[in-house]
């Protein structure tokens, strides 16, 4: 079974933080999105590698969430 797409809106509660620190995530530290329209969507495993993979703690931008 395919894995679908999730929203701006799910991949924030999946990560438990605000809309606006996934946009800020996906500008300033490579969240990985993918442009469908003018929607971004989101795999959950590929953002559950990034959070693993270190990038989402990488104190570069000073985000609070």
């Amino acid at each position: 079974m395919t894995e679908r797409w999730l929203s701006v809106e799910e991949i924030a509660i999946h990560l438990g933080v605000s809309k606006d620190t996934v946009y800020a995530w996906r500008d300033k530290k490579g969240l990985p999105a993918h442009r469908i329209g003018r929607f971004w969507k989101f795999k959950a495993n590929e953002v559950d590698d990034w959070v693993r993979s270190g990038s989402a703690s990488d104190a570069t931008d000073g985000e609070s969430e």
